[in-house]
């Protein structure tokens, strides 16, 4: 199976004043050097405490932030210097209720996301409707989304992802905040993305949602990868027991006494 995510020895620094007067800078380093490779088709965890690196990755791979040096890239292309190409394949859902607009509809939500991926209109009249299906909203389509639940709202969050159906979906903590019925849901969407050829790479802080989703995980502490592997693989190498949890795992990696 091909490799379509290839990050190789990524770092990123960040300059931070320092003092009352803010004189002197101190750098920040956010990635120390971590790499990985995710393949066609696979959910791909990246778990974590706060601070840890995971957005800072996801912010690169989705062409939002440059790296220090290391390599990024998308389906061959490099995530920085050949962003147009990369952005086409790829879209991406931040938890919370980001990236809608609340005064305009769920259908005209999508419709001028569809516009800003320059997608024709015959394609769009076409893939809206199907979308709406898809996440359950069918009925619902013509309300402003400011009426919308907060689950409603991820719901639309996911179609709105897949509105230039890419081949690649970045997750950041998705269902933080949803109750669990929601969460549930959305989960349930996930498995159907991945049935359908999509490649996934997801963030999350909820262990057990790491567990059923990815078909691998990588842990990251301090800007350092730690662990990767299976949840089976991670369990049998750090207790020699694949009965343990995923989150006695992840706080045996991370050196804590919860989860972050």
């Amino acid at each position: 199976m091909e490799n379509i995510i290839e990050v190789n020895n990524l770092k990123r620094d960040y300059n931070s004043s320092t003092g009352f007067f803010k004189k002197s800078t101190k750098t920040i380093s956010a990635l120390k050097g971590i790499s990985f490779k995710v393949k066609k088709g696979e959910v791909f965890g990246l778990l974590g405490p706060n601070g840890a690196g995971k957005s800072t990755t996801i912010k690169i791979l989705t062409t939002l932030l440059a790296p220090t040096s290391g390599e990024a890239k998308i389906l061959g292309y490099d995530c920085f210097g050949e962003e147009k190409k990369v952005r086409e394949k790829i879209n991406f859902i931040f938890g919370g209720e980001r990236g809608l607009y609340f005064r305009l509809s769920a259908y005209d939500n999508l419709q001028y996301f569809g516009d800003l991926y320059k997608i024709p209109s015959k394609i769009l009249k076409k893939r809206i409707p199907e979308l709406i299906n898809m996440v359950g909203l069918s009925g619902r389509e013509n309300e402003k989304v400011e009426n919308y639940s907060k689950g409603m709202k991820e719901k639309l969050q996911i179609a709105r992802g897949m509105i230039n159906d890419p081949e690649i979906l970045f997750l950041d903590e998705p269902t933080i905040g949803l109750d669990p019925l929601a969460a549930k849901d959305f989960r349930k969407q996930i498995k159907y993305l991945k049935s359908q050829g999509k490649t996934i790479l997801l963030t999350t802080h909820y262990m057990y949602e790491a567990d059923e989703l990815c078909d691998r995980i990588a842990i990251i502490k301090n800007g350092e990868l730690v662990d990767m592997g299976t949840t089976r693989e991670l369990k049998e190498k750090n207790f020699n027991d694949s009965k343990v949890t995923l989150e006695e795992v992840y706080i045996k990696l991370i050196g804590g006494d919860k989860i972050a």
